[in-house]
């Protein structure tokens, strides 16, 4: 079998054709620069490169619904050392380039000041459910003046991987703290599948019927799927 040219490789392949040509595998391979040894009946890119064999293996890993470089950030170090060849330093390592591309993607966010649709809520917190602790649930409370510009926003419950505890108490205690006149909820569901439960639909209702009470309008209850969200608003469920 012909051996592969050092041009086939990751890194002499970067140097040559630039980052854009990599694979996913070839580029968190230059990362890892190194893997075990490989089996003699292996490709022989794995016999030439096994940090590469070692990067396809992590990237086939799953979690959940995600796998690929997407489930990157829900791998702990601990589930990434069950593979061989990868200790403590390469699963540090890894955690800590998907927390970088976290924050980078966090840092590239577009700040809104007014969300004109549901969609643009949902695309506008959607980095803040990234990162470590994406198997469990969160809800995100963002608080509006009466124009609707947002004045506030905060993590407000972490639950389990079922559900979050949302407590209307807190919600309106924040509300009332910032003066808020209309207020969004947004929560994620691990499994990926952005359908509202029949807890989702029950919390809602009575957001919506407290909300009345104290004169606070909850303008929007958004769950965050995989890819998709779902919008109790564009529903017609509030």
């Amino acid at each position: 079998m012909k051996k592969n040219s050092n041009k086939d490789l990751p890194y002499e392949k970067f140097l040559q054709k630039g980052a854009e040509s990599l694979t996913d595998a070839e580029l968190l391979a230059i990362l890892l620069r190194t893997g075990p040894a490989p089996d003699s009946d292996a490709p022989q890119s794995h016999q030439d490169c096994p940090a590469l064999a070692l990067a396809e293996q992590i990237l086939a890993l799953p979690k959940g619904t995600k796998s690929g470089l997407s489930g990157l950030p829900f791998l702990s170090p601990a589930e990434l050392m069950k593979v061989k060849g990868i200790g403590e330093v390469k699963a540090v390592r890894i955690c800590c380039l998907a927390e970088l591309s976290r924050r980078i993607f966090l840092g590239q966010r577009k700040e809104l000041s007014y969300f004109p649709t549901p969609k643009s809520v949902a695309e506008y917190c959607r980095p803040l459910f990234m990162g470590e602790g994406n198997n469990v649930e969160k809800t995100m409370l963002l608080l509006l003046d009466g124009k609707g510009k947002l004045i506030h926003e905060m993590l407000l419950t972490v639950g389990t991987v079922n559900a979050a505890m949302v407590s209307p108490r807190e919600i309106f205690l924040q509300a009332f703290r910032y003066q808020a006149v209309h207020f969004m909820l947004l929560h994620n569901h691990p499994s990926g599948d952005a359908a509202p439960s029949l807890e989702d639909c029950e919390i809602t209702q009575k957001l919506v019927s407290l909300g009345e009470m104290m004169q606070l309008t909850l303008l929007d209850h958004i769950i965050l799927g995989e890819q998709e969200y779902f919008s109790f608003r564009e529903a017609g469920l509030i």
